[in-house]
């Protein structure tokens, strides 16, 4: 626990440390395996909060036999019972100013049967007595509802409430500051004379990071793209006018169509596929970064290539701390195929930064936003990294590819014109395949087109 506080600062003015206990655990306290904490924790006298299994471990920490192990799943949404307190007690300020009942989500698996010793109930729902509690001294809390998402009323104002009357935080955060001390954060950690490279891809993240960096380095930074030829229709023209012509970006592209296309050639098996386009990303992107450590040798007053730059948001952060389990593989996307880790642990020895760690995905689009990129790009599609051909089950050819890429193009111009892109955060083809629907009748090629609303 203590290795993750380490990554998470915030601005108390009266605690040390605050901790949040919401692990994304699905299943039960009594699971072999189970993420645990140390029971220690109680005695730090630092802000506490246990979201749904986070409340459940606080309880069974206490004493065992204060939860009982689930025989289903409470899935859903409920009406949630506020109990005060009342007098100076400081148990009422987690629900300060929400009213008597609140419309909540809920989502777990144990059920807190009896009230751990110093704690009170602060909230109930019809099935479940202790829905919320607090600990009448310690400024500890449990939640058995999810306040993180948009099916829970007022939910942001619960764990505001937390944050700035039982925390003491100050909400002084704003993106106009937070542009201004990265730059400068940015400048002093790189010096005078390092140069910095990273991949760009055209998606919101390696754009904003790269658009952040030629604000405070200037073309000291060095944006690569690799055309894979998986890209979507006319995107390495688009991103090279985006970060080129609008943004003054110093964008070098790397033609590597006919060698992904190659290798992938009588490829079938999904991993094998992932795997192959991973490491023909890496061989091109390294020989490219070698070729810029040469240029920067022979340039009077340029530094070496130092500094490798990755699009890290803080929700990658907490997908990488993940326990083993149900979410333990989420980040398998990440890092395009291992780049980061060959770039600093091979012969290029490099320095990872990562300018947006601290920021969710709607802060990063706002960051876009005042650092002058363009509406569009600033909500655009989150595009898987293998591009076109993690979307094609069986064999990746040229043909398949081109099918994918215009249907793409159709589909997303299409709900343009209806004005639902923004409304949705994934939208596009999915894994078109052969497919024989009956003895004597064959599809030669079905072709899925989906579209996700935002959870939030």
């Amino acid at each position: 626990m203590a290795d993750i506080m380490e990554e998470v600062a915030a601005p108390h003015s009266t605690f040390d440390t605050i901790l949040v206990l919401d692990f994304g655990w699905p299943s039960s306290v009594y699971d072999e395996g189970a993420p645990r904490v140390d029971p220690a924790i109680f005695e730090l006298g630092v802000p506490l909060l246990g979201i749904c299994y986070g409340c459940q471990l606080l309880a069974w920490l206490i004493n065992d036999k204060n939860v009982a192990r689930g025989e289903a799943r409470e899935y859903g949404e409920t009406d949630l019972t506020i109990h005060k307190v009342g007098g100076s007690n400081h148990v009422d300020r987690l629900f300060e100013g929400i009213g008597d009942t609140l419309h909540v989500f809920m989502s777990h698996f144990d059920k807190l049967v009896h009230l751990p010793e110093g704690f009170v109930r602060i909230a109930s729902t019809k099935n479940t007595e202790f829905a919320g509690i607090a600990h009448q001294s310690k400024p500890i809390f449990g939640i058995q509802l999810h306040p993180e998402i948009s099916h829970t009323d007022r939910g942001t104002d619960i764990l505001g409430n937390f944050a700035t009357k039982i925390c003491k935080a100050r909400p002084n955060w704003e993106m106009e500051n937070f542009t201004e001390k990265e730059i400068i954060r940015i400048r002093k950690l790189i010096g005078d004379k390092a140069q910095v490279i990273g991949a760009v891809s055209g998606g919101v993240d390696s754009t904003v990071a790269a658009r952040l960096l030629k604000e405070a380095i200037g073309d000291r930074f060095h944006a690569i793209l690799v055309d894979t030829g998986l890209m979507r229709l006319d995107e390495c023209q688009q991103v090279k006018e985006t970060l080129q012509h609008h943004l003054a970006v110093n964008l070098t592209i790397v033609d590597g169509a006919e060698l992904f296309l190659g290798r992938l050639a009588g490829v079938v098996e999904p991993e094998a596929k992932r795997k192959i386009i991973g490491e023909t990303f890496i061989d091109l992107f390294e020989k490219e970064a070698i070729r810029i450590e040469e240029e920067a040798r022979h340039t009077p007053l340029a530094g070496k290539v130092e500094w490798f730059l990755q699009g890290t948001l803080y929700a990658d952060l907490i997908e990488s701390l993940s326990y083993r389990g149900p979410s333990a593989t989420i980040k398998s996307h990440h890092n395009v195929g291992g780049l980061p880790a060959r770039m600093m642990n091979g012969q290029a020895q490099l320095k990872l930064i990562e300018p947006l760690r601290e920021l969710f995905k709607d802060e990063v689009r706002a960051f876009g936003r005042q650092l002058g990129i363009h509406e569009d790009l600033v909500m655009r599609h989150p595009f898987p990294g293998p591009g076109i051909a993690i979307r094609i089950l069986g064999e990746v050819t040229p043909e398949r590819v081109d099918i994918v890429r215009k249907a793409d193009h159709i589909f997303i111009s299409m709900i343009k014109e209806a004005g639902l892109y923004n409304q949705a955060c994934i939208a596009g083809p999915v894994k078109p395949r052969l497919v024989a629907k009956q003895w004597d009748r064959c599809l030669k090629l079905t072709l899925l087109l989906t579209l996700i609303e935002p959870w939030e």
